[in-house]
């Protein structure tokens, strides 16, 4: 993407959030809009193809704290358009100078009477960039006079939506990116918002540098049963209150597909979570990693006389009993 781009483009109107949109609220725009138009969602359409990959740019830019930076002080820089407006020494102009942005950026005094910010160039690679480089990574220009150095391409940032199925097991996936399509294949167990980086695959170099990587940050779509933890898979069951009560064996769902029996021991309260060894994400050269299954204990909200009967009796039988014994006192420490 090149600072043109950044110029054009109004990434915060893309996801439909105001400029000053936390994390938080930037990543759920980004969700809503990317299941929308998602092109599983909307075969054939390429309107909505086009939005989804719209929307999967403005929030590999907005998502990254150092692009975001970058990309409000150029936009602020520019007047929120796609022109300069110059600066006159660092006084009287509409729009903040190319001194104003560096100010921005990097938190020096630019202008007036303060110290000046000297800009040197250091060449690229894993070191800072320098005045050339960064005007180079922005414009998509040479720099200003030639370079005969090498100089590693730069690195390029976009998103990938997966279904949660896809992300345990892996998958391949087309992605789009500064006009180029490059097949990409993600590894299994991935997590939501995990960053991928694919070497190579980002901007060529310059000179016989290499190239840069791409980086894909990965939003995984939630399971409606399953969730990651690490290499662990968290799932929810509802068991009885004899079940809790007197204790059990149930079968619970695992990833693959085949249940396995879990031991519900006697008296087990709502919210314990039990442990499965080994029925988590297979992990490939590792340990694989555990199923944690959490109970909850379901109260029928209509009881049959006879039920209500048993209950009864079991009050009675269970008089004296109070759970709630010494509550009052330990409120008042």
């Amino acid at each position: 993407m090149t600072g043109q781009d950044w110029l054009e483009k109004d990434f915060y109107a893309e996801l439909g959030v105001p400029k000053d949109a936390d994390a938080d609220t930037i990543k759920k725009a980004y969700r809503k809009l990317a299941r929308q138009y998602h092109p599983d969602q909307n075969p054939g359409d390429a309107t909505a193809e086009e939005r989804f990959k719209s929307v999967g740019e403005a929030y590999a830019v907005l998502s990254d704290p150092e692009q975001r930076k970058q990309y409000d002080a150029l936009r602020t820089m520019a007047g929120g358009g796609a022109r300069f407006s110059a600066g006159s020494g660092g006084t009287g102009a509409t729009g903040a100078g190319f001194e104003d942005l560096f100010s921005d950026m990097f938190g020096g005094a630019a202008g007036g009477g303060g110290p000046r910010v000297r800009y040197t160039s250091t060449g690229t690679g894993q070191g800072a960039p320098g005045f050339e480089d960064l005007f180079s990574g922005m414009f998509g220009g040479g720099g200003f006079g030639s370079r005969r150095r090498p100089q590693r391409g730069a690195d390029v940032t976009t998103s990938a939506s997966l279904p949660f199925r896809n992300a345990v097991e892996g998958a391949t996936v087309q992605l789009t990116v500064e006009g180029r399509t490059m097949t990409v294949r993600i590894p299994p167990g991935v997590h939501d918002g995990q960053k991928i980086r694919l070497r190579g695959k980002g901007r060529p170099g310059t000179n016989g540098g290499e190239a840069g990587d791409l980086i894909v940050t990965v939003d995984v779509e939630p399971h409606p049963l399953f969730s990651l933890d690490g290499n662990n898979v968290r799932l929810t069951v509802p068991i009885t209150f004899d079940e809790a009560a007197l204790g059990a064996t149930i079968e619970v769902p695992t990833l693959d597909g085949r249940p396995v029996k879990l031991k519900v021991p006697a008296g087990t309260p709502s919210g314990r979570t039990l442990r499965v060894r080994r029925k988590g994400l297979h992990v490939k050269n590792g340990p694989d990693g555990d199923l944690l299954v959490t109970v909850n204990v379901v109260v029928p909200s209509r009881l049959s006389g006879a039920a209500k009967d048993a209950v009864k009796k079991f009050a009675e039988a269970n008089d004296g009993a109070d759970p709630r014994s010494g509550l009052m006192e330990q409120a008042a420490r």
